[in-house]
């Protein structure tokens, strides 16, 4: 039952959110080479240790205001399922194991890795507390995912799929802020402080503005002159209305179901959106693989 609880609170569901580490090996045309997919594979791992250990750390912090909420109040460690100190002792042997682990992988890796985890510990302890700061401390950890996917394998990637992923985070962040805000109201202010100097209606502009600003980074990125001599092909521009339908099935999701509070359930769970992102991985695989 301890084990059960500890892996709990790794959040195995959390999880999904460091595939965007297979960004790198996708776009760079080495996804069906099996030295570089194992690397990446062994960086999506560590990440999704390191990810965890934050978590056990964020809900050690946060236990007490976690107890006021009407759904973390379940977590392991704040219903009193997990001790704190055997939560103390997992979380170290965890993160040693990751960090040697990152390092015999690659050094490069291990220093993004390590910048990841020390920017995931500050937004645990002090950067959620800051308006703004807070969902923009979110997207730079899914921009280091991304980074560390090239990394690895040692392949750049382009600036405009780097910032989509940004803005991206961004989005799902900011949704996820007006969630909190919406469903726990004036109740929300005792469990996430930071949410008190939100409003409704600036998240909704913020959502308006990284919304259009992600479309618009994708669509440059699909017809951007570098995109189209590296793949000797135009027709990545052909994708768009796949990134376009599931963003705005997410902000149907968000507006009119009242979901967006767990963006990895959602994403995991409504059909519609995991068809729209299926075959837009489907459609990019073919045009980069195997139309010239």
């Amino acid at each position: 039952m301890m084990f059960k609880n500890l892996i709990l609170t790794l959040r195995p569901r959390q999880w999904a959110k460091n595939l965007i580490i297979f960004a790198g090996i996708i776009f760079a045309k080495k996804f069906f080479e099996l030295d570089y997919l194992l690397k990446t594979i062994a960086a999506f791992v560590i990440f999704c240790l390191l990810s965890g250990i934050v978590y056990i750390i964020n809900d050690i912090v946060d236990r007490k205001a976690d107890q006021k909420h009407p759904e973390k109040s379940k977590r392991p460690i704040a219903a009193g399922l997990l001790p704190v100190k055997t939560a103390i002792i997992s979380a170290i042997v965890l993160t040693l194991f990751s960090l040697v682990f990152a390092y015999l992988l690659s050094s490069p890796f291990f220093f993004v890795a390590l910048a990841y985890f020390i920017l995931m510990l500050g937004y645990s302890f002090f950067f959620k507390k800051i308006v703004i700061l807070d969902v923009l401390i979110v997207a730079t950890g899914f921009a280091l995912r991304t980074f560390a996917g090239t990394v690895v394998i040692s392949v750049e990637i382009s600036v405009w799929l780097f910032l989509c992923s940004i803005l991206l985070a961004l989005f799902l962040a900011i949704s996820k802020r007006r969630h909190e805000l919406v469903y726990l109201d004036n109740g929300g202010l005792s469990h996430r402080t930071v949410l008190g100097q939100y409003s409704k209606q600036l998240l909704d502009q913020f959502i308006a503005i990284v919304t259009a600003s992600t479309i618009i980074a994708y669509s440059i990125y699909t017809i951007a002159p570098e995109t189209v001599t590296k793949f000797h092909s135009k027709n990545l521009v052909l994708t768009i209305p796949f990134v376009l339908y599931g963003i705005l099935r997410y902000l149907y999701l968000i507006y009119q179901k009242q979901l967006g509070g767990s963006p990895e359930r959602v994403l995991l769970e409504d059909k519609p959106l995991i068809i729209s992102i299926i075959v837009w991985l489907l459609s990019v695989g073919v045009i980069i693989y195997f139309i010239k």
